[in-house]
């Protein structure tokens, strides 16, 4: 299920707010897979050098810093989304002015 599935369903009007909870919720899930993905493949391709039967520490801290720095980006982002959706007024609010 992809975005343009709940923004369709969600311009319908009488969908059941029960749907449309769900689908919201399973749309969330589905973003939250994709970061993670996105994020085990930036980590593993900057920090995995030899795969081996242990992980030695440097490649556990290097794993560390890429998460933790993969979420700092991510939230920044976000937060900068955010903010610039927030000061532009919204496209059906400027039709009416």
């Amino acid at each position: 299920m992809d975005s343009s599935s709940s923004s369709s369903a969600a311009g319908l009007g009488s969908v059941d707010p029960q749907l449309q909870h769900f689908i919201e919720v399973e749309t969330q899930k589905q973003r939250f897979q994709q970061l993670v993905h996105q994020m085990t493949e930036l980590c593993w391709e900057k920090c995995m050098d030899k795969p081996g039967p242990k992980l030695d520490s440097r490649a556990e801290a290097c794993f560390v810093n890429c998460v933790e720095r993969f979420i700092d980006t991510s939230q920044f982002i976000l937060n900068r989304l955010e903010q610039t959706q927030k000061s532009k007024p919204v496209f059906s609010e400027s039709l009416s002015d």
